[in-house]
């Protein structure tokens, strides 16, 4: 069976996340109680499902702790399991819970040192301590400034991909609004020119062709793109060997929309023929 465990921080998106994978075709179950996923599993096996999507988080804390030893039990199972750990920056989660004008699930379970009802903040902290076990088991996501369809549209894309041996996943940007929490390589353009300064190719993005043409005459952009070709290249067999599910590459400049957008779009370019490749433009609008 194909199964997709989505979790994490709440206020991540996780509801999203797993609407999305109803409309691919998923069982799928919400605020499930760790205790119960194997029987749940079992169950649906016995009746012939092929697939099936579960969220746990927070809201199951009394059971949380015994989460690690059932993914093992999945996976030595035989089931195809993909773990999804939804996160995002504190900032973003303050905005999101002031704009819906929910309280945290662990507002009401868990007492401050003094014995007083815990702030936001404290929550939320609480809440990244207790899953910090569970979050190495899976592919991160940093959903911070993402929209509900920015975010339908990456889970989507990670479904498609789940049968490749890895996933090479390019995003794009923009270092003032913080690197993405689900990077693990990053790396910097905002030495090379910038096409911001042109007031004809203020307005474009990295994927026009006005833009790519004015960076594919620079000397340093080629040279730098040379650099992180050659980097990925040479570490990416033994990210391979390491059963990796998914690499995601982060490439930032000042604003998130020339430098990075155009070095990104090449890297994806070249590698397509190499890996199961994805594309992610944190901050264009789409």
């Amino acid at each position: 069976m194909r199964i997709i465990l989505i979790t994490g921080i709440s206020g991540s998106g996780k509801s999203v996340g797993l609407n999305a994978l109803e409309d691919a075709g998923y069982f799928c179950v919400d605020n499930l109680p760790p205790s119960l996923l194997r029987a749940l599993v079992e169950t649906r096996s016995s009746e012939g499902d092929r697939t099936l999507a579960v969220a746990v988080d927070a809201r199951s804390a009394d059971s949380l702790a015994g989460l690690p030893a059932d993914i093992r039990w999945l996976q030595e199972q035989g089931h195809d399991l993909k773990v999804l750990f939804l996160t995002a920056k504190t900032e973003s989660l303050i905005t999101r819970f002031s704009e819906t004008r929910r309280s945290h699930p662990l507002s009401h379970r868990v007492v401050t040192k003094d014995g007083k009802q815990p702030t936001l903040v404290e929550c939320i902290h609480a809440e990244r301590e207790m899953l910090a076990a569970i979050e190495g088991q899976g592919h991160l996501i940093d959903t911070s400034g993402a929209s509900a369809n920015k975010l339908r549209a990456w889970i989507r894309d990670l479904v498609a991909s789940d049968r490749a041996p890895l996933t090479l996943l390019f995003e794009s940007f923009a270092y003032k609004f913080g690197i993405p929490l689900d990077a693990d390589l990053v790396f910097d353009v905002r030495v090379l020119p910038n096409p911001y300064y042109d007031p004809t190719l203020r307005p474009l993005t990295g994927r026009d062709q006005p833009v790519v043409n004015f960076l594919n005459v620079q000397p340093e952009a080629a040279d730098l793109l040379e650099d992180i070709r050659k980097f990925v290249d040479k570490w990416l067999p033994a990210f391979k060997n390491d059963n990796r599910s998914y690499l995601t590459v982060a490439v930032g400049c000042t604003g998130g929309q020339h430098r990075s957008v155009y070095i990104t779009e090449a890297l994806a370019r070249h590698f397509e023929d190499k890996a199961r490749v994805l594309l992610r433009h944190r901050e264009l609008v789409v």
